[in-house]
């Protein structure tokens, strides 16, 4: 595959990833969960480190894990005592990610551990950091956000009715038996390690976009699961390939410029999404309007004659 190829096609499978996820978290209202997880498995990725002493993938992705489900914990402690939603996210958020800034600079100043790089990524360098597989060299990162796509799709399709019922309908799910508490913290942990998985190669700030954006634009083009599963999946796929080619025309910031364009898409199904678009919905107003005045009965004159 080509250079270009490899950045792309990495990027649409984490688009893919944080995408999936991302359709739960918002139909939950816990999007911005997944701002907090994607900063704060900066303490995770030094926590790891500092403990063992190595670099190695699977420990930064269990450190990561870990750091995302306590960063859970503690925001859901925080809600139970009474502290609102947004306010405890916004505590755990800060506390964690900048206690995870002061280890990197006290502790691992000299190891490549660069927050900059975390948040932004580096996606153009994909293709450089290779693996061999089966006698095949492919690029790292496209090998660990394939795993977690693959698992993420497992877990979804397997417990497809539970994340429904659970979602849509918290308190039968209860009564029906079905674990929504153990559901919730196995979502908060994948959300963690779809996270981690994208550092490496698009940075934290794409991953917010990806979790959020495209799930956000496909609740405005349908209600139904299934299809916000896969209009989420689409429209990462198209900020990837749009993205892409605008960094590359305009010589900016890849990671950045796919975020942009997640962005843009979700303007445009703002305003012409089927039902709920404001242009659509505006322009649908309008042709009911009409219709009803044209169902109104002419106006009779004083001669009594009515006039057509």
């Amino acid at each position: 595959m080509t250079y270009e190829g490899w950045i792309i096609i990495t990027g649409v499978l984490a688009g893919a990833s944080c995408s999936i996820i991302g359709v739960l978290l918002v139909l939950r209202q816990t999007a911005m969960i997944s701002d907090a997880i994607s900063h704060t498995v900066i303490l995770g990725l030094v926590s790891a480190f500092l403990l063992t002493g190595t670099l190695d993938s699977f420990t930064m992705l269990i450190g990561a894990a870990v750091a995302g489900l306590l960063t859970t914990i503690v925001i859901q402690l925080l809600k139970n005592s009474g502290v609102q939603s947004d306010a405890a996210i916004g505590v755990t958020f800060t506390a964690f990610f900048a206690l995870g800034v002061f280890l990197i600079s006290r502790y691992a100043g000299n190891v490549h551990l660069d927050v900059n790089h975390a948040l932004m990524g580096n996606i153009a360098f994909v293709p450089f950091q290779t693996v061999t597989l089966f006698g095949v060299s492919i690029p790292q990162a496209f090998l660990f956000v394939s795993i977690v796509l693959l698992l993420n799709v497992a877990v979804i399709t397997l417990l497809y009715k539970e994340w429904k019922l659970s979602t849509f309908d918290p308190a039968l799910a209860v009564s029906l038996g079905i674990p929504a508490v153990f559901l919730h913290y196995l979502l908060m942990t994948m959300t963690s390690v779809t996270a981690v998985s994208s550092f490496d190669s698009v940075g934290a700030v794409l991953v917010v976009a990806f979790m959020i954006v495209p799930a956000a634009s496909a609740y405005l083009w349908t209600r139904k699961l299934s299809f916000m599963f896969l209009y989420s999946v689409v429209f990462s796929a198209a900020a990837c390939f749009s993205g892409y080619y605008a960094a590359k025309w305009l010589n900016v910031s890849i990671s950045g410029s796919m975020a942009v364009m997640t962005g843009v898409i979700f303007l445009i199904s703002f305003l012409f999404a089927g039902e709920n678009g404001v242009i659509t919905r505006s322009v649908r107003q309008k042709q009911h309007r009409n219709r009803e005045w044209n169902r109104q009965p002419a106006f009779a004159p004083a001669d009594g004659k009515r006039e057509l």
